[in-house]
Order: structure tokens, then C-alpha cells, then sequence
């Protein structure tokens, strides 16, 4: 939109910003400002960048408060990250965050609420004569109605409604992991996420019947509020029945995701054997 030149940074095998590519890129383009999208929970594996090492790094490689600024992206996290540390700060000098509502929370239509600091919306905002009113929207335009949802829904669940859909949340995405691991199947959790990242079913049948999202070799289980063990329990019962006849004959293997998951997670029969060794 702005037509900027724009560096992409590499990622971790958890989908973790890379920092050291980070500070590569930073050196690379010392002569310009840095304005850095920091993923809080990347959308397929759920992996949050480190906005302190981010900020550190920028230091390091001579980066005053005035030639940087950072945007938190947190779709879905932003509304869990809370509750689990305080990652997210505006006592750091990061310049706006961005939280869905009709993700984690649930709001009823697509919507999402940007928060930042005060100073850049004055420079921002226009006095819009038709509305009587100060309008910071691109577009000049804004939908009443999705405040109103957000409200409502924050106001039912209220902090204490929020903070057991996170815990619970939490808890069921190493319940699955777990119990997916025990079973020979190749997993990743990341930390502090609920993703749940398995090795991609064989079966399309399968897949669509339980709405997977899959890129490569793997797929993913988001762990929402409304998912229940028992939900979760019978998931784990219907892939175990299933991998037994998908791999029946002997002659086909489950995938090797060693590189998209890390070596350590992947139950191919090469990785099995190396961590055992290990």
C-alpha cells in the first residue's frame, strides 16, 4: 500500500522469528528506519516472537527509540497472552497491537481492534465534518456494530471468564499433544501456544470430516474454548484406528516432518530410532 521496501525475515523450525537473520537485515539496512511486524502466535504454528530479544537486537545494532517501530500482531494470542505473562507492554516501546475478536473470543462476525499509543493517532486523525467526529480509519469508514459485539462478549466472560478459557485452552493442547506423542505420532507444541502441529492424515476423508488445515506434511489442531476432552479423546481414537490401516502394509511410512517440527518431535521411523540413541 505504502509502497516500502520491505526485508522478510527467517524463521526458527518452531516458526519463531529468527534473530540472528534479524540483526543481519538490521545491519544490512542501518541507514533506514525499521518498522518490524512482530507475530504474537503465527498463524499455522502458533509460535510467538520474542519482543524483548527484538528490542535488545535493535539496540545492539544501533537502533535509537525514534528509527524503529514495532507492530504486534495478535490475532488470536492477544487476548490469551495476558493471562499467561506480560509479554505485551506499552511500558516497552512497541508502537500499536492488533487483537481479533472473532477469534478467541468469538464475536459472532469477522472483526479486530487496534490498540496504540495516543500520540501517533492525534498526527493521525481528521476532523470529518459530515460526522461531527474525528476518524483515524484509512478508509474513513468503520462498522458501529462490531464494538458493540466485542463489549458484550467481553462483559459476559468479564477477566475471570477469560482467564479459565486460556488455562483450559492450554491444558487441552498438551492433553492432545500428549496424547498423540504416546502414540507414536509426530507432534509439536509450542510453548505458551494452544496449536497442536501432527504429521498430515493420509486420508482427505479424514481430514475434511475433522476441517484440518494442512500446508506440506503437516496439519493442526487449534484448541478453541468450546473444544472438550471428550472431543479431543475421541480425535486421538479415530486417527490411532485409522494411521493402523493407512500403514497396514508395511511398504508405506508415516511422513518424516523432522524439518517442518524439529527432529526431536518427528516419529518417522529414521528420527525414532536416532532420539532413542540419543
Amino acid at each position: 500500500m505504502y509502497r516500502m521496501d520491505s526485508e522478510t525475515i527467517n524463521t526458527s523450525v518452531n516458526g519463531e522469528m529468527d534473530y540472528s537473520d534479524l540483526r543481519e537485515k538490521l545491519l544490512q539496512n542501518k541507514d533506514k528506519p525499521a518498522i518490524i511486524n512482530v507475530t504474537i502466535g503465527t498463524t499455522f504454528k502458533g509460535a510467538i516472537d520474542d519482543v524483548d530479544v527484538i528490542l535488545e537486537t535493535l539496540k545492539d545494532c544501533g537502533y535509537s527509540q525514534d528509527r524503529f517501530y514495532i507492530h504486534c500482531d495478535a490475532a488470536l494470542c492477544g487476548l490469551m497472552t495476558p493471562f499467561i505473562n506480560n509479554m505485551i507492554s506499552f511500558k516497552k516501546p512497541i508502537g500499536s497491537v492488533t487483537i481479533s475478536g472473532h477469534k478467541f473470543l468469538g464475536c459472532p462476525m469477522p472483526c479486530g481492534v487496534q490498540i496504540t499509543r495516543k500520540s501517533y493517532i492525534n498526527n493521525l486523525s481528521t476532523n470529518v465534518e459530515y460526522i461531527a467526529s474525528v476518524d483515524a480509519t484509512i478508509s474513513g469508514s468503520r462498522n458501529g456494530l462490531t464494538p458493540i459485539f466485542l463489549w458484550y462478549s467481553l462483559s459476559a466472560k468479564g477477566q475471570i471468564g477469560l482467564q479459565k478459557d486460556v488455562k483450559r485452552c492450554l491444558d487441552n493442547a498438551k492433553y492432545l499433544k500428549d496424547h498423540l506423542q504416546k502414540e507414536g505420532i509426530s507432534v509439536m507444541l509450542n510453548e505458551l501456544s494452544n496449536i497442536v502441529v501432527l504429521e498430515r492424515p493420509r486420508d482427505h476423508e479424514f481430514v475434511r470430516r475433522w476441517q484440518l488445515s494442512c500446508v506440506k506434511d503437516m496439519a493442526h489442531v487449534i484448541v478453541m474454548p468450546g473444544i472438550t476432552r471428550e472431543m479431543l479423546d475421541n480425535f486421538i481414537s479415530e486417527l490411532v484406528q485409522q494411521r493402523k490401516q493407512w500403514y497396514q502394509d508395511g511398504k508405506t511410512e508415516a511422513p518424516c516432518v523432522g524439518e517442518d517440527i524439529g527432529a526431536q518431535n518427528c516419529a518417522c521411523t529414521y528420527h525414532k530410532i536416532e532420539n532413542i540413541s540419543s
